[in-house]
């Protein structure tokens, strides 16, 4: 009889592909659960998704652009936010669900065995579906606005993907994180909020000295925020290197974020 060796991966490996798509249709599953769960017995259900940038969008209206007069690059100021609001929110809410992702599925992860990468990415996934329903206001403003799309708009898918990555992998550190310590909970409200004045949602980065915007870069979604504006506004010059420094910055992240989870997730069954 041939003799079979069974040997666990190594743990510096980034990610198991094969056991991924094994497990292909788990990631569907739980995708769709989080979409469900979200707007369960919830009286507006998915119509937050559309109240709470737009709500944002009339606060930010008021205080940034009617009351302290910030610039908004000759973009109408409600427009020039909610097309902000848009990555801004796809990002804190991939950022805040997937971050406790492991916390929440502790049953199902102390008593089965599937790739655990699973959950958080399915957490992302599914504020992926929030922002394709708040995107279609975004379009409606567009016309509101008579603001026609340029050949810039063809970029957006990239910029979209810097965000969905840029989520990822800081819910892969925070995620792997919260398993040992749920400070991670309290941590991350108190981080969204200052993160949100550090990135060009409310301003643009124009008022950065431009000796400083490849520095700025630094903030990841400050390239993604710049990145939106320009590809659905066309207003502006490309986006230069504060964009390649927030690149650099995501790839960095991500492959970290990825060793990281992939390093601690052997012991997450005995330590969630």
């Amino acid at each position: 009889m041939p003799l079979v060796v069974i040997r666990p991966r190594s743990r510096w490996v980034p990610i198991n592909l094969r056991g991924m798509w094994e497990h292909r249709e788990l990631l569907y599953f739980l995708t769709w659960r989080d979409v469900k769960i979200r707007y369960k017995q919830t009286v507006l259900g998915i119509a937050w998704v559309v109240l709470q940038p737009l709500l944002t969008m009339t606060v930010f209206s008021i205080f940034f652009g009617l009351l302290a007069r910030v610039p908004s690059d000759n973009v109408p100021y409600p427009l020039f936010a909610f097309c902000g609001l848009l990555p801004w929110q796809l990002f804190s809410r991939a950022l805040t669900d997937a971050s406790m992702s492991l916390v929440e599925h502790e049953r199902v992860i102390t008593k089965i065995y599937f790739p655990r990468l699973l959950v958080p990415i399915s957490a992302v996934l599914a504020s992926l579906v929030d922002f394709g329903v708040a995107f279609v206001l975004m379009i409606g403003m567009l016309f509101l606005y008579h603001v026609r799309l340029t050949a810039a708009a063809f970029t957006l898918p990239l910029f979209l993907l810097l965000a969905v990555v840029t989520a990822s992998g800081i819910a892969f550190w925070l995620s792997a994180l919260a398993v040992q310590y749920r400070d991670v909970r309290y941590v991350l409200g108190f981080l969204t909020q200052i993160w949100l004045f550090a990135t060009p949602v409310a301003y643009p980065s124009s008022l950065v000295p431009a000796r400083w915007r490849p520095y700025y870069g630094l903030n990841p979604l400050a390239g993604v925020v710049e990145g939106f504006r320009w590809a659905l506004l066309g207003k502006g010059q490309p986006p230069g290197p504060m964009l390649w420094v927030s690149v650099g910055v995501v790839v960095f992240i991500f492959i970290g974020g990825l060793l990281y989870f992939r390093r601690m997730e052997s012991t997450f069954a005995d330590v969630i």
